[in-house]
């Protein structure tokens, strides 16, 4: 009976970390290889020494929609640069309302270093500041972000510090945030209503200043 219960037990183990299941849950690139499974305009993004960037003002967009997973890269800014990561987009061609945007910005150029708390990098972009500001590298230096998505609960890492925590529930309003800022006017559907599955795309060329990314890659989470 002995030999019995501890076979059992093994099994149960060997079933409950098979690697059909541990599979679902290991990193992979968010566009696969070569950019084989995005969607974007060829003559706005490329990639050269490892690295994506943009010429132009156009997003470059998974080809699946993701819910419940984390997102991990690395980032490099400009002077002055203006990007972002763009979670829960339910239409890639009119993203601006449809979605959630984490901000990518050069916090030490003089125009974000005077913005609203919700545009400096690591917010949740109209909505939501960072606790700690410029947690971003200077210009020209590799940043990391990690960004987690469970359902209505967004959380930002930048660098090792945990920049921004969002429960999406409580932004009832289209007009005003819970600390009472306002909410810009291109942005008028209440974060609570928002579906909290969709494409998750990169903002290109936002301005003069360029921006770069690297080792782009997600993983589902429970």
């Amino acid at each position: 009976m002995k030999r019995f219960c501890l076979l059992f037990v093994f099994t149960l183990f060997v079933s409950a970390y098979s690697p059909a299941q541990s599979n679902e849950y290991k990193w992979k690139p968010l566009f696969g290889a070569n950019l084989a499974e995005a969607a974007f305009n060829p003559e706005a993004w490329s990639e050269a020494d490892g690295a994506l960037t943009a010429a132009k003002d156009e997003a470059i967009w998974t080809t699946v929609e993701y819910e419940n997973f984390e997102l991990e890269l690395d980032f490099k800014n400009d002077a002055g640069t203006n990007s972002g990561i763009v979670v829960y987009c339910t239409d890639v061609n009119d993203w601006i309302p449809n979605s959630v945007e984490i901000q990518i910005a050069d916090d030490y150029y003089e125009k974000w270093t005077n913005s609203k708390p919700y545009e400096r990098c690591g917010a949740i972009y109209g909505h939501l500041g960072p606790k700690q500001d410029k947690a971003v590298k200077k210009p020209g230096e590799w940043n990391h972000m990690r960004v987690k998505c469970t359902g209505q609960r967004i959380s930002v890492i930048l660098n090792g510090k945990k920049v921004t925590e969002m429960d999406m529930s409580k932004w009832t309003s289209g007009v005003t945030n819970p600390d009472g800022s306002e909410i810009p006017a291109w942005l008028p559907k209440p974060f609570a209503e928002l579906p909290t599955k969709g494409y998750i795309g990169l903002q290109g060329k936002h301005g003069n200043a360029t921006i770069r990314f690297r080792n782009i890659k997600i993983r589902d989470v429970k």
